[in-house]
């Protein structure tokens, strides 16, 4: 008996001392969140923040998987209860308490080693508590529909407005679309390489061409290069050129 007593004992105090030292790190963490809100609150942005609670949440769960772990015992089969109640400063409890706590007096110990609420809290928790006892099955039913479709239509409206703001931050983000792909990379290899371009025929643009047309190149065989003159077509306008004298209609004897 003796020896199952000394191993849970030392179980204990193994478990005991790895709480402490995880409480320490969380109480470390917390203190310097706290002292980068005092001192950094003008340069403090949100993703800073999340970092912080990121870590706050990680030391918690890790405490947390401590206390349900197999090398943890069963806290609550413990009572904690002082051994000596004094009014003496106590250096001891000074030191483990980073002078929180000069002497394990009468006035400490009840609120330290509480274990029920404090007698006003224990009060509003019992009417509380006799309140609802004294509610209908049928009131409560009501009561309860109620609040579950005011829940439903609250979720509905959140989740109508987070697809709203989803679309519309894509739309914003999102350009439109001015141009084709394929085509730009047509033409840039039309342009570049003369991809799908293909000569014309001259036979076939002599069948094209109507039988009384001339080829362009016929039309000026007299025309100086790199200047555009048309042909000079024959007059067929006959003029008459008489004196001045005589074709005056009304001459003076």
């Amino acid at each position: 008996m003796q020896a199952a007593q000394s191993k849970e004992e030392k179980q204990l105090e193994a478990g005991l001392e790895g709480m402490i030292v995880k409480v320490q790190d969380l109480k470390n963490q917390i203190a310097t969140f706290i002292a980068k809100l005092e001192a950094e609150y003008e340069t403090l942005n949100w993703p800073s923040m999340l970092d912080n609670y990121a870590l706050l949440s990680g030391q918690l769960n890790s405490l947390k998987q401590m206390l349900r772990g197999d090398k943890m015992p069963a806290l609550r089969n413990y009572v904690l209860f002082p051994i000596l109640v004094s009014q003496n400063a106590d250096p001891h409890l000074e030191k483990l308490t980073e002078g929180r706590v000069m002497s394990c007096n009468h006035d400490l110990v009840p609120d330290y080693l509480r274990t029920k609420p404090e007698p006003e809290v224990e009060e509003k928790i019992s009417f509380i508590a006799h309140k609802a006892a004294n509610v209908s099955h049928e009131t409560a039913t009501k009561q309860l529909n109620s609040l579950n479709k005011i829940t439903s239509n609250l979720l509905d409206i959140i989740n109508s407005s987070k697809d709203e703001w989803e679309s519309d931050s894509g739309q914003k983000g999102s350009q439109p679309q001015t141009s084709i792909p394929q085509d730009t990379t047509s033409l840039v290899g039309a342009i570049t390489k003369g991809l799908r371009l293909r000569r014309p025929d001259p036979q076939m643009q002599q069948q094209q061409m109507a039988p009384g047309q001339m080829h362009p190149m016929q039309q000026a065989p007299h025309s100086k290069p790199g200047r555009w003159s048309m042909g000079k077509m024959p007059s067929t306008i006959k003029t008459n050129i008489k004196a001045a004298g005589s074709s005056h209609p009304y001459q003076r004897n």
